[in-house]
């Protein structure tokens, strides 16, 4: 490419940041792309210091990019677009580059190499792990950072994969090269943070490398404790320790909820120390001094947000430590375990000022956090958890210290309900917690506490709060007796559950977002029971509340007012959902009141999907609606039919890319219920877009064929006629056959060609 394709170049990247001019500059980039040298031009331009920063990283962002879509090659047969001579070359700069670009452009290379190692190292970039090795230097941990943080990249994918002969050949290749100067750079960045502790410029960059190099130490050890490790456990031991009460006020954040160096040194220590403890507990006799730390942190460390991780992570290695024998005698000692009990896991389960200002202010956040997770854990499951691992081992010592604990807190809560409210929440998450020793999301408690009485203490401490008022003073009491049905509703029998089920109807109606979309779970939750292999609830036993659940759950989520919070609480969807595959053909009264707000709901977030458990949630209704109502009558198919047309039809027009696949399944759907081999002519007029091969994109592909499929059962004399068998079967040659992926798709595709075709 000579200099006037270069500036080129640079207007179309300077273009796609343009909203008018971005769709017709990526498509002239994605025409370009394809020729020989384009990727090393990328190259130029972002080791270009005189070019724009802007510029720059984006072209890094599009060579990330180009890397992902170009670099594996899935069909057989097609071309490699990348020359090979393009290929060596990116190897032979790419480590070079990332060293040598400033930090945001460093990001985007590292995952580009990182996306080529996962594809060609060890076995087809031999040299890429000694490269690496050479670039690190005793004084620039800029450049040290950089290769740290790629090498993380490329080996953190190991804790996750799946033990094989390859894994371990690949692993000892990098163990052999890499562990030596690994420890010796451990090393060195340990004295430079004693010999920089009052200089912050520099302290903070060795703490990035040193947390860096503590993840590293994760990936190494992840599938087995290798050699290296093991004759050198003492040194790397005496610098992890060294390191959990590290303390220097320059690496202390003002901030109350971004975690700080510090915090985050001592949170991937801690996952070490859960993985040595967990895996290697037999080679790893220097535990019991991490103890005493690990329990001083968690009676130490305050209430900010920021230390949240850390606690959780602390919590979870002190869980993990409650069950080795080798630990007993610390965690067996009455005093020792009261006071686990006392001074680390009760004041961890209260619940906090934070957590009261997220459950006002971001509703949703708050559920997510509670009832899933979220992005990390919380202290209270933290606690929760650590909890149910001393129950394990002394369960008659635990549960009767927190029962009487429990206790005490009802007690003070009955002497004041209003301002002691907060003493009840604790009682019940600590019932739930003693009580419930096993547990799924989708289950709820399998197995619960015999020294407890879960259906005891619902009877005399929850069931008042969902009788109340629904728009009580007290919505997080209200949330906790809701969670407590949900919690336990495999305990309660079908007869009391339907007891309770009109009250959580009536939540439906609360003005409170956390209470309404509580009902709303635990509703679906309880219609998701089975007895063996059948629904628990039948549709005769929802059809009192059938009209007034989705009439409120519509209204609830019809309360959003844009497409980003219409589409903001997918457990509301669910429930809707779950309503209407209970109900099955007991819907026919009100179906075409529930498409049109399905269509309409579906109209709207399609202008921008941002939840995709909420657009999946609301195909899967329709196709619900469509497999229980279609088969009844002829005319309810025309009906489905005059509904979705129009929404699909713009959906595929507009190209709305996360919502194709379920439009293709559900015309496929549709077209299966039809009876007879004549095609209407809206699907006739339909199948010359569907097989053109642009449409034919991976995550399009299973629900395109089933559409064919039905296209060649329900109407193959049209397709025979129209002369598109021919393009059907190039789809079949052009993008399924020669698929590693798709492949599967080919037979299926071809059963039914050879079923239907007349020879």
């Amino acid at each position: 490419m000579n200099e006037q394709t270069y500036e080129g170049l640079k207007q179309q990247l300077l273009q796609t940041l343009n909203p008018v001019l971005q769709k017709e500059a990526a498509f002239n980039l994605s025409q370009v792309e394809i020729q020989q040298g384009f990727p090393l031009i990328l190259l130029r331009l972002i080791s270009d210091e005189s070019a724009d920063p802007t510029l720059r990283i984006t072209a890094a962002v599009y060579f990330k990019n180009y890397i992902k879509r170009h670099w594996v090659i899935d069909n057989e047969q097609a071309l490699d677009t990348i020359a090979p001579s393009d290929r060596a070359a990116i190897k032979q700069e790419i480590v070079q580059l990332m060293i040598t670009v400033p930090e945001k452009i460093q990001l985007q290379i590292s995952d580009a190499l990182t996306l080529i190692a996962a594809a060609d190292f060890p076995d087809r970039w031999e040299g890429l792990l000694p490269e690496m090795i050479g670039k690190l230097s005793p004084t620039d941990y800029r450049v040290n950072n950089g290769i740290l943080g790629t090498a993380h990249s490329i080996f953190k994918r190991w804790r996750s994969a799946f033990r094989t002969d390859d894994l371990f050949i690949n692993i000892k290749y990098v163990l052999d090269l890499f562990c030596e100067p690994y420890f010796q750079l451990f090393q060195i960045t340990d004295k430079l943070i004693e010999e920089n502790a009052n200089n912050p410029a520099a302290l903070e960059v060795l703490a990035r490398s040193l947390n860096l190099l503590i993840k590293i130490f994760y990936d190494l050890n992840c599938q087995d404790l290798p050699e290296f490790f093991e004759d050198n456990m003492a040194p790397f031991m005496s610098l992890l320790e060294k390191y959990m009460v590290y303390q220097n006020p320059l690496l202390v954040t003002d901030d109350e909820e971004e975690e700080g160096p510090l915090e985050q040194i001592k949170t991937n220590i801690c996952s070490v120390l859960e993985l040595y403890s967990s895996r290697y507990d037999e080679s790893f006799s220097l535990l019991p001094p991490f103890v005493p730390i690990i329990v001083n942190l968690l009676t130490t460390t305050g209430n900010e947000i920021k230390y949240d991780s850390l606690i959780c992570k602390a919590f979870a290695v002190l869980s993990t430590f409650v069950r080795l024998e080798t630990l007993k005698p610390i965690f067996a000692n009455p005093d020792a375990l009261q006071n686990m009990c006392e001074k680390i896991a009760l004041p961890n389960v209260v619940i906090r000022t934070v957590d009261e200002e997220l459950f006002e202010d971001n509703p949703i956040e708050y559920i997510r956090r509670d009832l899933e997770g979220s992005d990390t854990d919380t202290r209270r499951r933290a606690a929760a958890d650590f909890i149910k691992g001393l129950l394990e081992r002394y369960e008659d010592a635990v549960t009767k210290i927190m029962s009487e604990h429990i206790n005490n807190y009802l007690m003070t809560y009955n002497s004041n309900p209003i301002e002691n409210w907060r003493y009840k929440n604790t009682a019940i998450f600590l019932t739930v917690a003693i009580s419930s020793l096993s547990s799924t999301a989708q289950l709820g408690v399998t197995k619960v506490n015999a020294l407890t009485d879960v259906i005891d203490f619902f009877s005399r401490h929850v069931l008042c709060d969902l009788q109340s008022d629904i728009n009580s003073d007290l919505p997080i009491l209200k949330v906790d007796a809701i969670k407590y049905v949900y919690t336990f509703r495999n305990q309660l029998t079908k007869e009391q559950l339907l007891t309770v089920f009109p009250l959580l109807v009536k939540h439906l109606e609360s003005s409170n977002y956390v209470v309404h979309t509580y009902a709303a779970i635990a509703i679906e939750r309880i219609l998701f029971i089975r007895q063996g292999k059948l629904m628990l609830f039948t549709s005769e036993d929802i059809k009192p509340y059938a009209e007034t659940l989705l009439s409120q759950l519509f209204r609830l989520i019809e309360l959003g007012q844009t497409p980003e919070k219409l589409s903001e609480n997918d457990y509301l969807m669910k429930a809707v959902m779950r309503v209407i595959i209970i109900s099955r053909s007991d819907m026919m009264p009100y179906v075409n009141v529930i498409m049109g707000k399905l269509t309409h709901i579906l109209s709207v977030v399609s202008k921008n999907p941002s939840n995709p458990r909420f657009n999946h949630y609301i195909f899967e209704s329709i196709g619900a609606l469509i497999r229980f109502i279609c088969p009844t009558s002829p005319d309810a198919l025309v009906e489905f039919e005059n509904m979705c047309f129009g929404p699909f039809q713009t959906i595929l027009s507009q190209e709305v890319q996360e919502f194709s696949p379920y439009v293709f399944q559900l015309l496929a759907q549709l077209l299966e219920h039809h009876k007879g081999t004549e095609l209407t002519p809206s699907y006739v007029t339909l199948l010359n877009p569907l097989l053109n091969p642009l449409l034919w994109e991976q995550g399009n592909i299973p629900a395109l064929v089933r559409l064919i499929q039905a296209y060649l059962d329900k109407g193959v004399t049209t397709i025979v006629q129209n002369n598109q068998l021919e393009s059907i079967l190039g789809i079949f040659q052009q993008k399924l056959v020669f698929s590693r992926l798709f492949d599967q798709y080919a037979l299926l595709l071809l059963k039914t060609i050879t079923r239907r075709v007349p020879l």
